[in-house]
């Protein structure tokens, strides 16, 4: 017997134990099937489940499921990233708080510490996986740097390296100096924060009390001024190019250069170039030849290129002196407070030293993009939404040199060595490095490793073919590569998928995914973007705990729209553990009315109309859910099936087949019982990709006193395909519905007490509609509340009315209700409704509005505006009903 409520927390940690045994997960279990591969955006070592992941991961799932119900052999392949960056810096701290440092430690001992690390708390992230419902198969779990992982990545740096596409050089970079590494220009974050304008003025050199004057947020990087650029057609300084300021504190002459880099029209007109730190300033350093002066080591204290005063101070530090210097020489001109996007890291939210000049690895991507971006052109890979195709393309075309080194201990080193004389040796191991030295050289030498690691993404752009066992030629390598589709998040297009793309290309000379999926932003429930500021961070294993997976997993699949943000919150997972409910009930009033699975049952072969509609509704649920997978609508697939589930099985089927249960017909009585037995199983099947835990549990406890042969699982999903239904017994029940639906809206709408039964009058009903009525009488005198339902030649006086196919259904009202002054409170509402929707049209005409409001706010207006509408739509048709 059920029990009379489902609890999560008494079912999940039991039936996810009951898969992982079952081996249900594994792939390979089918090897004469048709394959499905997906690759888990593997997360950071470091991670907690966010909500990001659990959407993800929910998704992932819910295809994962159902191609293992369709028979394929399934790989859904999991594992982490080792997140250089995000752990060591987890690490640092955790040895910080025992009064120990990285530095003095030293690299091996480190390292140690960071694998302890690992290995005692980076498992979280995969255990909360597990709660969510995950069926990844773990026996084939993997890690950016596992032995397997680091050979490819090797493999793949020295072989890029000897085509010519990876080189050092001395570039411009964005540098963290708390962690004293370059960081990515995908990693820099751009954070609004107050600041000032400082103007600065430059003595002009020979002309005594002339001064050109140059606006500046970074006053400290005066010191390493190479250049005062100004425009070629600017009037103001036309006499001034060519001549020389002279820089203060440093006391060195520096060129006046024309150069359109310089807007005539912002500040002064008149730029200072810092060509070794600042991205333009280089460009113009370039066209100009001058001189790179690095101000700043690598800890962003300024070095010995600046004056003795200011040599090791830090740079926040420096500024304070170097402008008390400027005001004592009166060359400060004025100050302006601004607000300005001041570069951070993503990581760390170190103010980052843009940029910093230093010897790097760089890769040479353009030849991988020209395949890359053909491949997506041809249709070899699909991106879903299509929209995202575009982002994909803009970047790929304007794709810069990857710098892949990065100046940490944890990640993979570079396969790089070098000889006493600075000469540079790549090669897979130290041992193939010295036979590569003793054949050039003739003779041993010692050789010192390149002590950078490689950027993260590079590993884990490797993700989808090393996975498999790459570079041996593994079955699974050959079986399950390309793999099917990816789902991921829009914010790593550049980071993950597009690099993915240009490496299996390159090294598998096929696409690494046939489909590339992209989901948008979780929101809040009021549409804001989640911050801890804001402290409306939603928990997925907080919702978890409070409401069960299933719950959380299906507000997510609904919430999925292609392309667009969706909204989540408490209230909504509330809301679907309510739907779990209401599905926990349905299965107990089948068993309490003995509807019991029949072996062998056949649905084509019912009698009973009810039984036939529902038969072919449930077939359409099924035909509609497998589009919509097939199709990644996953808000369209769950959507639908709420509907079915909650409305047409639980409110309709349900109710029209008591009559017949609690009646005297045994033939029809056993018909049914074996029908909503059917039918219900059909919606454990649909429902399992979504929420497998409560449909697991309902398919083993409502086996009747035969155990089912398998788990839900790899039960086979519904396919009807092949299977013909009654259009006639769909027709008639969708014209009891809709009648009963029609009483229900007027009863609602004139505010006609629940306990009153009133009388129904048919005008107009053909042949069909009276036989119509007479087979379902009872089913709709007791679900409309009705005293009784007749035909006649005319609608009596105080009736509420309204069609229904092809004769009008009134409802004598007159000794219920006072239509008059049910028209005019109708009539009042209507027009406090019109007053709302044109405040609404008014705010959103108003451009001033629409251009200062956030994008959230005129979406929860236009969502406001299409209630009131749909809200005043019904209310006149709730007056027209009044005309009689």
């Amino acid at each position: 017997m059920l029990d009379k409520t489902f609890n999560p927390q008494d079912v999940e940690g039991r039936i996810y134990a009951q898969w992982e045994a079952s081996g249900a997960f594994r792939a390979g279990r089918r090897p004469d099937s048709g394959t499905f591969s997906i690759v888990i955006p593997p997360p950071n070592v470091t991670g907690r489940l966010h909500i990001g992941h659990a959407l993800n991961n929910t998704l992932q799932d819910a295809l994962a499921r159902f191609e293992r119900m369709r028979g394929k052999d399934v790989l859904w392949q999991p594992g982490t990233d080792h997140a250089g960056i995000s752990t060591q810096l987890v690490v640092e701290r955790d040895l910080a708080l025992r009064q120990r440092s990285r530095l003095e430690m030293g690299r091996e001992k480190f390292l140690e510490a960071v694998w302890k690390w690992k290995d005692e708390y980076g498992g979280a992230i995969v255990q909360q996986l597990r709660r969510l419902g995950a069926s990844c198969d773990w026996s084939r779990e993997r890690f950016t740097m596992d032995e397997g992982l680091s050979r490819a990545v090797v493999k793949v740096f020295v072989e890029l390296y000897r085509e010519g596409l990876i080189y050092r050089d001395k570039r411009l970079v964005n540098w963290d100096p708390r962690m004293q590494t370059a960081v990515s220009d995908l990693e820099v974050e751009n954070i609004e924060v107050k600041g000032h304008l400082w103007y600065l003025k430059y003595p002009v050199d020979g002309q005594m009390g002339q001064f050109i004057t140059v606006a500046t947020s970074r006053p400290e990087t005066m010191l390493g001024d190479a250049a005062v650029a100004v425009h070629p057609d600017d009037a103001r300084y036309k006499d001034l190019v060519g001549k020389s300021v002279r820089l203060p504190l440093a006391n060195r002459l520096i060129p006046i250069v024309a150069d359109e880099y310089s807007d005539p029209e912002k500040g002064t007109g008149a730029v200072k170039i810092t060509p070794a730190h600042d991205f333009n300033d280089f460009e113009v350093g370039r066209r100009h030849a001058l001189p790179l002066i690095n101000i700043l080591a690598r800890d962003g204290a300024l070095n010995d290129s600046v004056p003795e005063a200011y040599r090791g101070l830090d740079r926040f530090e420096a500024r304070k002196v170097v402008l008390a210097d400027l005001e004592a020489l009166e060359l400060v001109d004025r100050i302006e407070p601004i607000t300005h996007a001041v570069p951070h890291d993503e990581k760390t939210k170190t103010v980052v030293l843009e940029p910093y000049l230093t010897e790097q690895w760089y890769l040479d991507v353009r030849p991988l993009a020209e395949k890359a971006i053909a491949a997506v052109e041809d249709g070899r890979t699909r991106f879903v939404p299509e929209q995202w195709a575009g982002v994909y393309f803009n970047w790929m075309r304007n794709i810069h040199p990857w710098c892949i080194s990065r100046q940490l201990w944890w990640g993979h080193q570079l396969p790089v060595w070098y000889d006493e004389d600075g000469n540079t040796y790549i090669a897979e191991s130290e041992a193939d490095a010295l036979a590569e030295l003793r054949a050039k050289r003739g003779a041993d030498a010692t050789l010192t490793r390149d002590p950078d690691v490689l950027d993260t993404w590079f590993s884990s752009a490797l993700w989808a073919f090393s996975t498999l066992g790459w570079p041996d030629k593994t079955p699974e390598l050959a079986r399950f590569y390309p793999t099917s589709v990816l789902v991921t998040g829009f914010d790593i297009i550049f980071f993950w998928v597009a690099r993915m793309m240009m490496m299996g290309l390159h090294f598998m000379k096929e696409v690494p995914f046939h489909t590339v999926f992209i989901h948008t932003r979780v929101l809040d429930e009021k549409g804001q973007k989640m911050s801890k500021t804001k402290g409306n961070v939603v928990d997925p294993l907080v919702l978890i705990d409070e409401f069960g997976a299933d719950a959380l997993r299906f507000t997510l699949a609904l919430a999925a729209g292609q392309g667009r943000d969706m909204r989540i919150g408490a209230s909504r997972v509330e809301t679907n553990r309510n739907f779990s409910t209401k599905l926990w009930n349905a299965a107990r009033f089948c068993e309490m009315n003995e509807c019991v699975t029949q072996p062998g049952f056949d649905p084509g072969a019912v009698n009973q109309t009810v039984n036939k509609w529902i038969v072919a509704q449930t077939a359409e649920a099924a035909s509609s859910m497998t589009s919509a997978l097939e199709e990644l609508r996953f808000n369209d697939g769950a959507n639908g099936l709420y509907q079915f589930v909650w409305s047409v099985f639980c409110d309709w089927y349900l109710e029209l087949i008591k009559p017949v249960l609690n009646g005297a017909d045994e033939s029809a009585k056993a018909e049914t019982r074996a029908t909503a037995a059917w039918v219900r199983d059909q919606i454990l099947k649909l429902l399992h990709p979504f929420m497998p835990f409560i449909t697991e549990e309902l398919w083993a406890r409502t086996a009747g006193e035969d155990a089912r042969k398998d788990l839900l699982i790899v039960t086979a999903w519904p396919d009807f395909t092949s299977q013909s239904f009654d259009p006639e017994a769909t027709k008639e029940l969708d014209w009891v519905i809709e009648l009963v639906s029609g009483v229900r809206s007027v009863r609602a709408e004139m505010n006609v007490p629940a306990s009153a039964k009133i009388a129904l009058v048919l005008k107009g009903a053909g042949d069909i509609t009276q036989a119509r009525l007479a087979r379902n009488l009872d089913a709709i005198l007791t679900l409309a509340r009705l005293s009784s339902a007749e035909f006649a030649d005319s609608i009596p006086q105080g009736s509420a009315q309204f069609v229904v196919g092809e004769c009008v259904a009134a409802l004598p009202l007159g000794d219920v209700i006072d239509f008059a002054k049910e028209r005019a409170r109708l009539q009042k509402e209507l027009q406090r409704l019109e007053s709302e929707i044109a405040r609404f049209d008014a705010k959103l005409g108003n451009a001033d509005f629409v251009a200062r409001a956030p994008e959230e706010v005129i979406d929860e207006q236009k969502e406001k505006r299409s209630d009131a509408v749909a809200t005043a739509e019904r209310l006149r048709e709730a007056v027209g009903r009044l005309g009689v």
